[in-house]
């Protein structure tokens, strides 16, 4: 694909292009030179009164307080590890993991997320929904002339006191989640169900104060 796009005749002498990458150069550093004169980086000048970009550069400051939005998912797992994203007060990203509150993990997804973000974590209680969960899926397949199962739950997640690390000790608040869970089962369905496709996904909203 790339010999496609190439010319099929030389419309420049290397001669002539020699000229002009010369006089680009030239040029730039006619310009540089003149920059240099007029300021130091990070200086002030009449002409720059003010700080360089450069120097004013730092790390964000985060949000004391606010709203927050938390989306979790799995692909075809159902076990504990989970993505996330935490936008608005908390914005970040990285790997959940559902654990109890010695820090084992919990593959029944019966106690706690762990949300293990760029800078920091900290804990969800996902007990309730948990509970939720067995509840609403005691039942499958929900559909069985499809062998499939649909089923959405929600529930208040508050965040563990004390869980707060990095940028996020001393967090606290709470999310209201919702639990979405897609699945579809092998044929023909049986009491103990399996799947050959599921997509799990929690995501809501809440208030958070950090620090």
């Amino acid at each position: 694909m790339i010999d496609a796009y190439r010319p099929t005749k030389r419309y420049r002498s290397i001669p002539v292009l020699g000229a002009v990458i010369a006089a680009v150069l030239a040029g730039a550093l006619a310009l540089n030179g003149c920059a240099s004169a007029a300021a130091k980086p990070g200086g002030t000048t009449k002409a720059n009164p003010r700080p360089s970009a450069a120097a004013k550069i730092g790390p964000p400051a985060a949000a004391a307080r606010g709203a927050a939005n938390i989306i979790a998912y799995s692909i075809d797992s159902d076990g504990p590890a989970f993505s996330t994203v935490v936008t608005g007060a908390v914005g970040d990203y990285g790997p959940a993991m559902t654990v109890l509150p010695d820090g084992t993990v919990d593959p029944g997804h019966t106690s706690e997320l762990e949300l293990r973000l760029t800078h920091g974590s900290f804990r969800l209680n996902i007990a309730e929904l948990g509970k939720k969960i067995v509840a609403a899926t005691s039942h499958e397949p929900i559909y069985p002339r499809t062998c499939s199962t649909f089923i959405r739950v929600a529930a208040a997640t508050p965040i563990v006191a004390g869980s707060g690390t990095g940028s996020y000790q001393g967090i606290s608040g709470s999310f209201t989640v919702g639990v979405t869970v897609d699945e579809v089962h092998p044929t023909p369905c049986r009491s103990e169900l399996k799947f050959v496709r599921q997509v799990l996904v929690l995501s809501g909203s809440g208030s958070v104060s950090v620090g």
